[in-house]
C-alpha cells in the first residue's frame, strides 16, 4: 500500500502464443520470463498481492515457484489471441476483490515480455500514478526517428507510397516531432479507469518516458537482443 492506496499487481501469461510458443516461459538468461516478473514483485514493498493470469498448468507452476499468486485460472473466454488487456486486467479485479474481500485502488499490468525492466521502473510508474493523479500511466520509449510515423512507407500491387502524404515534405529528422510507443515495462492503472471508463488509459494517462534500450519479446530476436542488452550493461 502507498498513501493509502491498495495496490494490486498483475502479470498475464497466456499459454497460447503464435510468434514464440509458450513465449511467457522462454528462458531469459537462464530464467523464464514469467518468473522474472514474480522476482522483481517481491522487492517492491508498496505492492499489496501480485497474481498471475494464466490459463497454462505449466505457466502457473512456474509463476508460483517465483513468488506470483495463482488464486485462480483465466477462464476459457479470457484465453484467445484476440483478447485485450482490458478484459483481462479487470476480470484479475473482480475476482480478486471477490476472493480477498477488499477494495483495489490500482492495478500494475507487470508483461513477462519485458526482461529488462527494474524495481525502480515500476516504483517510478506507481508513483507518477499517484502523485499525478491520472487515470493511468503508461512507461513508453522515444521511437527512433528511422521508425518514425511519417517515414513509413507502403506498397500496394508493386508501388511504392508514403503511409502518411505529409512524409513527402520531410527533408530532414529534425523536421520530425518526437514520438513515443509503448515498451511493455508497467502500466499503472486506477480501479475506476478500468471499471468505470472502461479503459486502460482513460481520461487522463501520464507518461513515464524511460531512457535505455528496453525490448518487448515477440520473437526469438527479440530475446536475442534483450540478453545482449543485459550482457553488456552488466560488464
Amino acid at each position: 500500500m502507498i498513501k493509502e492506496q491498495r495496490i494490486l499487481a498483475v502479470c498475464p501469461a497466456r499459454g497460447g502464443s503464435k510468434g514464440i510458443p509458450l513465449k511467457n516461459i522462454q528462458l531469459f538468461m537462464g530464467v523464464p520470463l514469467v518468473a522474472r516478473v514474480g522476482h522483481l514483485v517481491t522487492e517492491i514493498a508498496g505492492i499489496d498481492r501480485a497474481i498471475v493470469s494464466t490459463d497454462s498448468e505449466k505457466i502457473a507452476e512456474i509463476a508460483q515457484e517465483s513468488g506470483l499468486e495463482m488464486p485462480f485460472y483465466r477462464p476459457e473466454y479470457l484465453s484467445g489471441d484476440r483478447i485485450s488487456d482490458l478484459e483481462v486486467l479487470s476480470h484479475a479485479l473482480v475476482e480478486m476483490e471477490r476472493l480477498d474481500g477488499v477494495r483495489y485502488d490500482i492495478v500494475v499490468m507487470l508483461q513477462p515480455t519485458s526482461p529488462l525492466r527494474t524495481k525502480e521502473h515500476v516504483e517510478d510508474t506507481i508513483q507518477m500514478l499517484i502523485d499525478g493523479d491520472w487515470d493511468a500511466v503508461w512507461t513508453v520509449s522515444e521511437t527512433d526517428s528511422k521508425n518514425h510515423p511519417l517515414k513509413q512507407l507502403t506498397v500496394n500491387d508493386g508501388q511504392l507510397d508514403y503511409y502518411d502524404q505529409s512524409g513527402k515534405k520531410i527533408i530532414a529528422r529534425q523536421q520530425l516531432v518526437p514520438v513515443y510507443h509503448r515498451n511493455g515495462v508497467a502500466y499503472a492503472i486506477r480501479r475506476s479507469c478500468l471499471l468505470e471508463q472502461q479503459s486502460i488509459s482513460g481520461e487522463r494517462t501520464g507518461a513515464l518516458v524511460l531512457e535505455g534500450d528496453l525490448v518487448s519479446i515477440d520473437t526469438y530476436w527479440d530475446l536475442e537482443l534483450a540478453e545482449y542488452i543485459y550482457a553488456k550493461s552488466q560488464e
